[in-house]
């Protein structure tokens, strides 16, 4: 499959992708507001949460709709269905790995 777009069209779509919501953003900019010192994406915790207080021993998961199939808001992309498909179940498998490891409560925010 050949790409519609232009190499600099490419890179400057790829270079707008962050790694970090705006609900995060938002969330992470609270904590620090009210002196809950945190971090973002901590990689050396269990399912790297978006949001760690490690003072608390305290993770935070932001599980936007997208990326863990929100049944309200959800779509799955029309192209390459099979590999969203994929992905897209095992991000549910995943998170349902790591509440069940942890016992994390859950708090929906729809």
């Amino acid at each position: 499959m050949t790409d519609n777009l232009t190499p600099e069209q490419r890179t400057k779509n790829m270079k707008a992708i962050t790694s970090v919501s705006k609900l995060e953003d938002a969330v992470c900019s609270e904590l620090w507001r009210r002196g809950w010192r945190c971090r973002r994406n901590v990689k050396n915790l269990k399912g790297k949460p978006d949001i760690a207080v490690k003072k608390y021993k305290a993770a935070v998961f932001i599980d936007s709709c997208f990326w863990h199939v929100c049944p309200l808001h959800s779509n799955i992309p029309k192209t390459n269905r099979e590999f969203w498909e994929a992905k897209l179940a095992r991000n549910q498998e995943r998170d349902r790995e790591v509440n069940e490891q942890r016992g994390r409560h859950l708090v929906s925010i729809v």
